[in-house]
């Protein structure tokens, strides 16, 4: 008796984290799957041990604070093909082993920096087919982990590369179906997607939306030469080249203590399209890529060298033109000043002229009188 009554006891937390009745659970309830049941919220009394959680192919709309909180080992958390059109700052929070989450194919506009803080572990994260602007720029700080990184079909038409930067493991990268505006604002993502491709990485494409000159073109090969007004119309362009000079340099010194062949440390710059018999091939690498003509380091350098020169020139000319402006300003208002004091001086003149004939008139009839 005593033995039954024990076992009932010992059984009681169990049953209070059974598996809920919406959902399949496989492997001890470590595996949740409640994809496709028409869910409207994310189902109550999971098991505290769950590790994998399928939500995908619901009607979920937001995802409140703390919305986990009953299982805090969740590795996978797919919350694909849903209506979630807002996410609460806090509503990962607890999840400290989460390594794998899907938000694709829903409707959010944008992610708040703090969603992703307390998650170190993160090294897939989906965020394709949603109606996002931006990314802020802070959330690469709780993404250092990151391996995949998908962004296909939103709506950004730029990209902060300081967060890009911050994605020091990351290996593939989605892009395409944004609608890119390859303006001066994209050089420097243009730069970092170079040496990215450099160092292994792989990205689909980044097609051009805007300008409509542009428009359909990718932006891994555009060439350089389009983006030259932006040395006089932008400090973009020099920041981001110098910046990219600066990683460059490091990289290089890098590769040297392996004695790596000096021709394979110069970044591959992309020609301009129609050289070379067109660039076929879909841009891949000609097997001789020792025969392609690299742009030289030290040419890069005189490139920034003349767009610092450039603006310091542009500044002093337009100190000049402010002095010339002062100039004839200052000449300006003191012609009208030597006017206005001449004719007040010819003004008094006559008055003093008036008042000596008014005397004389006064002065006839008292001696007349005298007389």
């Amino acid at each position: 008796m005593r033995v039954v009554l024990v076992c009932a006891l010992l059984s009681l937390p169990s049953l209070s984290h059974a598996c809920p009745k919406e959902c399949s659970c496989i492997s001890n309830t470590k595996v949740v799957d409640c994809r496709g049941r028409g869910l409207y919220d994310i189902p109550r009394r999971l098991h505290p041990d769950t590790q994998e959680l399928y939500l995908q192919d619901n009607r979920i709309r937001g995802l409140g604070s703390m919305a986990f909180k009953d299982i805090p080992l969740v590795r996978i958390l797919d919350l694909s093909n849903n209506s979630i059109t807002s996410v609460s700052p806090t509503a990962l929070l607890g999840l400290r082993s989460l390594q794998r989450l899907s938000l694709a194919y829903n409707s959010l506009r944008e992610l708040d920096k703090r969603l992703l803080g307390p998650i170190r572990s993160l090294s897939h994260l989906d965020l394709s087919h949603n109606s996002l602007w931006g990314l802020p720029g802070a959330i690469g700080e709780s993404l250092r982990n990151l391996s995949h990184l998908g962004l296909a079909h939103n709506r950004l038409t730029r990209l902060d590369r300081s967060l890009l930067e911050a994605l020091t493991h990351l290996d593939s990268l989605t892009l395409r179906g944004n609608p890119w505006r390859c303006d001066c604002q994209l050089i420097g993502l243009k730069l970092w997607l170079e040496t990215y491709l450099f160092k292994g990485g792989v990205v689909d494409e980044v097609l051009c939306s805007q300008p409509e000159e542009m428009r359909d073109r990718d932006l891994q090969r555009v060439p350089y030469q389009l983006f030259h007004a932006c040395m006089t119309t932008s400090y973009h362009y020099l920041f981001a080249n110098i910046h990219h000079l600066e990683s460059e340099r490091l990289l290089r010194g890098h590769t040297h203590g392996n004695h790596a062949h000096p021709s394979s440390h110069a970044l591959h710059v992309p020609i301009a399209m129609g050289e070379g018999g067109g660039g076929g091939g879909g841009g891949s690498m000609p097997e001789c890529e020792t025969k392609q003509k690299q742009r030289p380091v030290n040419l890069r350098h005189a490139i920034a060298t003349v767009i610092i020169t450039g603006v310091v020139c542009g500044i002093v000319c337009l100190m000049m033109l402010a002095a010339a402006v002062y100039g004839c300003a200052y000449a300006a208002i003191m012609a009208k000043y030597q006017k206005e004091l001449k004719k007040n001086e010819e003004l008094a003149a006559a008055a003093a002229q008036g008042a000596d004939h008014a005397t004389a008139d006064e002065k006839e009839p008292l001696e007349n009188a005298i007389a």
